[in-house]
């Protein structure tokens, strides 16, 4: 038995080195050689930032780094500088894309790749999605496999309603909103889009796939009139040489005679190995320049959370906004002198009404004593509208969605569902007329509905909630309360749309609203950009492994399309207080494609 124990601990002592050395090795700086191609797999999920790999990933097989936004465009801009990089070579494979917004920022900074350095781009692809080809589209040379296909088709966002599902279990909801465009409660109470619903998708469709096709018009020489007439003729489906023909793609090439190509562009011989580097080895050779003075650019990325969500819906490598955390990390930047103003990326849908506030507050503490630029990647819309709302100067990319200022209250009511089906009967005594407002409950599921007086209340308190939001914005932005309740209603617009509403300042990137606070700072062109809250070391995030990760993975893959409709349930049902059932959020599954 001792012998056994000493061999475990000495294989724990071995494991453990093993992995510092590969996390190790894996740091270590690395030299690119003259002639290289930066090659950018374009595979999976565009994110907004990158995650930190530990070596357990190496030993399970995931050897290649999720997209990243952030290190993409860190990497892109020095292989501009890089004399040693020829070019970039975008190779898709299997691209799930991202958000509009978070698409287009990676399209200028390849935009922007070609215009600094002169160098080319070149893609290739088996199969193009739109989201990829929109991507490729600004490379000098786009090549596709002679049996590939490309999908170019326009833009739909389509929404999943629950209504009779849950009252088939005897379920219903309660709801209590303001704002006439509020959508995210339809899913519940409705079995189609609102006309009012209707008319703000359309809008927000429309503005982000105009700039799709302007920005894809312009790089591949064609007319808006032409990109939608292929679009509507189903592209995808016809003869690859039909695409070639359009001028959507330069080559029918297999991938032996697109690397035949990329070698006769680099002057090698036949044979002779491509030097391909990746982002992260790019990053790693470059020079870094440091300054005493910093510019903090903290990510505030995910639903907005009162505390951590555990069960089901809680997805190991997901980001919340977690309200004490934030708010701590944001008092320390405020702390910190080296700071000498903020830059907040908010990508979010918003979230808790309440959590919304107290994050809004620390925000204003922040920017009494220093600079405070908002840049609005993918979403910030809501309750990420709500924390944005009070800065300095907001930043916003033309297709980022934003806005929807609404508050809304949902709570299911399960009496037909645990007295008729389950058989459950509840009786109650109680000291005052209103102390058990809502009744009783399982699992976090009310056994009756609330009563007249009960619902008046509940209406009212997110009124309040609506006023303070339109006063908080109205403060913010410089506008009456009327002006903003008439542009809010709960209405989502693109941040081209919010540009003429007077709710964003400016259309621009990250780069955009850094610069723009290191002018607020009177920085001039010395200063360091940091990023926060800090990545956590790979062995502590190791020790923090949800055991609900597995069974959430198997509920998705075993209840598909059905899974939004638990994983929703599970949500509303969660909060303890009615507060924590009063949201400043999107539609909980808002997808465009």
């Amino acid at each position: 038995m001792v012998g056994i124990g000493l061999w475990c601990v000495l294989a724990f002592l071995i494991l453990i080195i093993s992995l510092v050395g590969m996390s190790a090795s894996e740091s270590a700086t690395t030299s690119v050689r003259k002639g290289s191609v930066l090659r950018i797999n374009l595979t999976g999920v565009l994110d907004e930032r990158a995650r930190q790999q530990s070596p357990l990933d190496m030993i399970q097989g995931d050897t290649e780094a999720p997209l990243a936004l952030d290190q993409l465009k860190e990497a892109i801009a020095e292989a501009a500088k890089n004399e040693k990089i020829e070019g970039i070579y975008l190779e898709i494979d299997a691209f799930a894309g991202g958000t509009p917004a978070t698409l287009q920022e990676l399209r200028q900074a390849l935009v922007k790749f070609k215009k600094d350095s002169g160098k080319w781009i070149v893609a290739y692809g088996d199969a193009y999605n739109q989201s990829a080809y929109y991507l490729a589209s600004v490379a000098d040379q786009i090549a596709m496999n002679p049996e590939g296909m490309l999908d170019w088709h326009g833009l739909a966002s389509a929404s999943m309603f629950f209504t009779d599902a849950a009252k088939k279990l005897g379920v219903k909801f309660q709801v209590f909103k303001v704002g006439t465009y509020k959508s995210a409660v339809e899913p519940y109470i409705l079995t189609q889009m609102s006309d009012a619903n209707r008319e703000q998708v359309t809008s927000f469709l429309n503005s982000i796939w105009k700039n799709i096709v302007a920005e894809v018009g312009e790089s591949r020489n064609l007319s808006a009139e032409k990109l939608n007439e292929l679009a509507d003729s189903a592209i995808a489906f016809r003869k690859q040489d039909q695409a070639l023909q359009a001028g959507l793609i330069d080559t029918l090439y297999y991938l032996d005679q697109f690397k035949a190509s990329l070698r006769e562009r680099l002057d090698l011989k036949e044979g002779k190995e491509i030097r391909f580097v990746s982002p992260a080895d790019v990053i790693a050779a470059a020079d870094k320049d440091k300054s005493d003075d910093k510019i903090a650019v903290y990510y505030a990325v995910g639903e907005i959370v009162d505390q951590e969500p555990s069960g089901i819906g809680a997805v190991q490598g997901e980001t919340n906004i977690v309200t004490l955390p934030t708010i701590r990390e944001l008092q320390k930047l405020r702390k910190d002198e080296d700071v000498k103003a903020v830059v907040i990326r908010v990508n979010s849908p918003g979230g808790s009404a309440f959590a919304s506030e107290q994050i809004w507050r620390e925000i204003q503490l922040l920017k009494a004593e220093k600079p405070v630029v908002i840049s609005m990647g993918g979403l910030a819309a809501s309750g990420g509208y709500y924390i944005s709302c009070g800065a300095d100067k907001i930043f916003a990319e033309p297709t980022t969605l934003t806005g929807s200022i609404g508050i809304f209250g949902l709570i299911p009511e399960a009496s037909e569902l645990l007295e008729q089906k389950v058989g459950l009967h509840f009786d109650v005594v109680k000291t005052n007329r209103l102390a058990d407002m809502g009744g009783a409950s399982v699992m976090g599921l009310p056994a009756r509905a609330f009563t007249a007086e009960e619902g008046a209340l509940l209406q009212a308190y997110v009124e309040r909630g609506y006023d303070t939001f339109i006063s908080r914005v109205s403060a913010g932005r410089g506008i009456s309360k009327d002006s903003v309740d008439a542009i809010g209603q709960g209405r989502v617009w693109t941040g081209e749309q919010a540009i003429g509403l007077g709710l964003v300042d400016q259309i621009g990137n990250l780069d955009d609203a850094i610069a723009e606070a290191a002018k607020l700072a009177e920085l001039g062109d010395k200063y360091t950009t940091e990023t926060y809250p800090a990545e956590k070391p790979w062995f502590e995030s190791l020790m923090e492994t949800k055991k609900e990760s597995y069974f959430d993975e198997q509920l998705r893959l075993r209840l598909g399309a059905m899974y939004p409709f638990v994983q929703t349930l599970q949500l509303m049902s969660k909060p303890k207080s009615l507060r924590e059932c009063v949201y400043a959020r999107l539609p909980y599954e808002m997808s465009i494609r």
